[in-house]
């Protein structure tokens, strides 16, 4: 079963096991060794052990068929990109969050489509949104953080 929720962080070598796991929706140790051996100099020891972190940390279920463990994922791709986001987000300063997702937007390339969608959350966020954000820095840092 896909969960929604990941408690813990993954890596960025872990991502790129994960994508592997959830385009192919079940694999085996050996095609991931495989798949990532060709795009990066990593050796199966260390693949191996990317997996094993993921299957702790229960991003991947691990069952046993015959002598392989056939590897599924526990979290769906689209919660674990909004996790890693609002994580990154979460460590920001709460007053710059908005300039720092405008300026990530103006570096994505996003199709016709994305931008109508962010258009429309934008639009109906609008009503309800405050006419500021509280800073939630640290009280002796707040002001010279801020000001910038």
């Amino acid at each position: 079963m896909v969960t929604t929720e990941l408690t813990a962080t993954i890596s960025d070598a872990e991502w790129r096991v994960m994508r592997i796991v959830w385009t192919l929706k079940e694999t085996d140790s050996h095609t991931i060794i495989d798949l990532l051996s060709k795009q990066h100099d990593w050796k199966a020891p260390t693949i191996k052990t990317l997996i094993g972190r993921l299957v702790k940390k229960g991003a991947l279920a691990a069952t046993k068929q015959g002598r392989q463990y056939r590897y599924t994922p526990q979290i769906s791709e689209q919660a674990a990109m909004d996790a890693a986001l609002l994580n990154e987000l979460d460590q920001m300063c709460a007053m710059h969050r908005g300039t720092a997702l405008v300026h990530v937007v103006d570096q994505l390339e996003l199709s016709h489509n994305d931008v109508q969608t962010l258009i429309d959350h934008l639009e109906a966020k609008l009503p309800t949104a405050p006419d500021s954000v509280p800073c939630d820095c640290l009280p002796a840092d707040c002001e010279r953080s801020c000001e910038s």
